[in-house]
């Protein structure tokens, strides 16, 4: 009887989650004064704990054990739910950042625009936030207002301090498909935007109205088409149609931010996919806007298909489980704008020569980029790195050949040539291919190519005779 009333139950819940997902995608919009509590039993969902961290777990019940609310919310939801491995375990609670560092030793408190508690495992780190609560400031006295929250004139949150209710933090999540939370308590899930119905049903929507949150929060918009590349699903048309309007926006986020961003958004396989969706938006022009000046219509410029190639090339590396290093990315993606650059300098400097304009045009490009996204000086080197390698990679006389091979950015100098061959073809291929066969030979055959340089002279260097050494006497000396 008992196990005939759970199955009329279950029953009757998605009936009742289908017609208002109907009533929901006819308005194309999730208001947050629309937002209803469903609750998903343990029966009706495959999230185990199984799934989850032992970290993350250790965290959960800490804070149930302490009286708390305790939730694993958000993309470790959402990635479970599709049956994908999280990358991360965040939580929220209602517990405050201070009472958190109480409970846990291993607590360090972040965040300046939101206050953060991240519990340290080693390497592992979970995170754990506050519900949030509606971003108006308090004014009990007109002559001080509380300190907890601030806004731009633009309407960007500049200072979000302020602590809510479970229903208040779901308001504040960006996509419905972010606003599911997994109770610890009992194991059901507690769905405020209807999230699993635009997850089943391939939505990326925003929750509330898209440009008042893009205006709080300009960096939405990448994570929009982050989740539309990754997750391979759509953004709805009111979530997507002020983006290419509002993209301006991302100017004003911090370079160290937009750094992170873009390697979440072109590192995480789904590179070439999302640049493309970027593009569409007039997102990937805001990033990299050293590159604007030569991206077209057609999407056959040297630097389009370099873009492409170096994108095509870090899917598949990453995809097949290899790492990956950013700088190699950037060294790529920016090549033909410095080149453009150094002939440009040379032109007005006929003293310089090549090597003396492409480091000139080196510093200006790379100033450019990292004011929009500030790549790290470890990684800028890197860069300066691979493109003096492509200056010395054509000098393979004498010993030159074998030792650009033993340098340690050999590899990724070689990488990139080879991804140059096939836009530019001619000498830089012809070059390529030497190197690629010249790799792989055994030292006679090395040897051989060397000399087959010059015309199958030797390229030995010719032995120089002591200054020392004694003059051979004569008769004549006395």
């Amino acid at each position: 009887m008992t196990a005939h009333l759970n199955i009329e139950v279950i029953i009757f819940n998605q009936v009742a989650r289908f017609c208002r997902n109907l009533l929901k995608n006819n308005s194309d919009i999730c208001s947050t004064e629309d937002l209803k509590l469903n609750v998903i039993t343990r029966q009706e969902h495959n999230i185990s704990r199984k799934d989850l961290s032992d970290n993350a777990l250790k965290v959960l019940y800490r804070l149930s054990n302490a009286g708390y609310d305790a939730y694993l919310v958000g993309g470790g939801v959402r990635d479970i739910l599709l049956g994908q491995e999280p990358k991360d375990f965040d939580i929220a609670t209602n517990a405050t950042p201070e009472q958190i560092k109480k409970l846990f030793r291993n607590c360090r408190l972040i965040g300046r625009r939101f206050r953060l508690a991240h519990i340290l495992f080693g390497r592992d780190v979970i995170e754990v936030a506050t519900f949030r609560g509606h971003h108006k400031e308090e004014d009990d006295d007109k002559s001080e207002k509380k300190n907890i929250s601030a806004q731009s004139k633009e309407g960007m949150l500049l200072r979000d301090n302020v602590y809510g209710t479970v229903e208040e933090d779901a308001q504040r999540r960006d996509f419905t498909i972010n606003a599911m939370y997994y109770n610890i308590a009992d194991y059901s899930i507690h769905d405020y935007a209807n999230g699993i119905e635009d997850l089943n049903n391939k939505i990326v929507r925003l929750i509330g109205d898209p440009e008042t949150r893009y205006r709080e929060d300009p960096v939405r918009m990448l994570r929009a088409v982050r989740f539309a590349a990754k997750l391979d699903m759509t953004i709805c048309d009111k979530t997507a149609e002020p983006m290419v309007e509002l993209s301006s926006l991302l100017q004003d986020i911090p370079a160290a931010r937009l750094f992170e961003e873009s390697l979440k958004l072109l590192q995480a396989g789904k590179g070439l996919d999302t640049y493309y969706m970027l593009r569409k938006f007039n997102l990937f022009q805001q990033l990299f806007p050293a590159l604007t000046p030569y991206l077209t219509e057609e999407g056959n410029s040297s630097t389009e298909q370099m873009i492409e190639l170096v994108l095509r090339s870090t899917d598949k590396r990453i995809n097949s489980g290899k790492r990956v290093n950013p700088a190699f990315m950037f060294a790529a993606m920016l090549w033909y704008p410095l080149t453009v650059k150094a002939q440009e300098i040379q032109d007005e400097n006929p003293k310089y020569d090549h090597y003396e304009s492409i480091m000139e045009a080196s510093n200006i490009i790379l100033d450019i980029q990292v004011k929009s996204t500030a790549i790290p000086r470890r990684l800028t080197a890197t860069i300066r790195d691979v493109w003096q390698l492509q200056l010395r990679l054509p000098r393979r006389n004498g010993k030159r050949a074998f030792v650009l091979i033993d340098q340690q950015k050999f590899r990724a100098a070689y990488d990139f040539l080879e991804m140059r061959g096939a836009v530019e073809g001619g000498e830089t291929k012809a070059l390529a291919d030497w190197w690629t066969e010249f790799q792989d030979a055994p030292a006679p055959h090395r040897n051989n190519m060397i000399q087959a340089l010059h015309g199958g002279r030797s390229t030995g260097t010719r032995k120089r005779r002591s200054p020392y050494r004694k003059k051979k006497r004569t008769n004549n000396d006395s």
